[in-house]
């Protein structure tokens, strides 16, 4: 990593270190660190906030709950390792219900967040961003404008602030309901495809540079996203 963008990254994870907008979140951790991946990577996956028994605990995303365990066997399935892409939260801290219970994180929350989000997203800069689950996938809208719905969109690649987003569901287990566990390993497998086609030789998979044994497919489309409110 460039040592400006290593001492950029730094600073970004001391101000959110910092940040008191949300009262609700006082005493939370902070779930942005160096945990959450390289700041030089060509993927990142966002997802909707720490989990009480997971990033809560650990202080990195997707990891410990069921929901990291999850995503880990997914992630393996896409060919991608954890160590070259960058995972964070549309909002940073575990939001938690009176009985200490994880809640979606509100309006006013991912608000608060949308400045964080869209800072790390400057600093690692990706090509391919990959969102799990609708909040998520809403939580973009603040940073540009897009009408990009999940259920329409899943594991389709679609064009949005000159980068290529791919939509996936949540890997937490309630998601199941929404869609299949065995739909959703075959959307991380179809996310690794789409990045060996249009990023070649910029992901590691299983320990070495992709080089693929074709040019990357010129036949994918991939649709340009309405640049309207949601």
């Amino acid at each position: 990593m460039e040592p400006r963008r290593e001492q950029d990254f730094a600073r970004l994870v001391a101000q959110v270190q910092a940040c008191r907008h949300c009262p609700a979140m006082e005493g939370r951790r902070r779930v942005l660190s160096a945990a959450n991946g390289s700041p030089a990577a060509t993927v990142m996956f966002i997802a909707e906030a720490p989990g009480r028994r997971g990033g809560e605990i650990t202080g990195v995303p997707l990891t410990r709950d069921a929901s990291g365990r999850r995503f880990t066997r997914l992630l393996a399935l896409s060919g991608l390792e954890r160590d070259t892409v960058c995972i964070t939260n549309t909002v940073l801290c575990n939001p938690q219900r009176a009985d200490g219970a994880n809640r979606r994180p509100t309006t006013a929350e991912q608000s608060n967040c949308a400045g964080w989000l869209s800072a790390q997203m400057r600093l690692v800069n990706p090509p391919v961003v990959a969102t799990l689950g609708a909040t998520a996938l809403k939580a973009l809208a603040r940073i540009e404008s897009h009408r990009i719905q999940l259920r329409e969109a899943v594991a389709q690649p679609q064009r949005w602030a000159g980068r290529l987003l791919v939509p996936l569901y949540h890997p937490s287990p309630r998601a199941g309901l929404s869609r299949a566990y065995d739909q959703q390993e075959e959307d991380f497998r179809r996310l690794g495809a789409i990045i060996r086609d249009h990023h070649p030789g910029r992901i590691r998979v299983a320990g070495r540079a992709y080089l693929p044994q074709q040019p990357p497919a010129a036949t994918l489309v991939v649709p340009s996203c309405t640049n309207e409110g949601p």
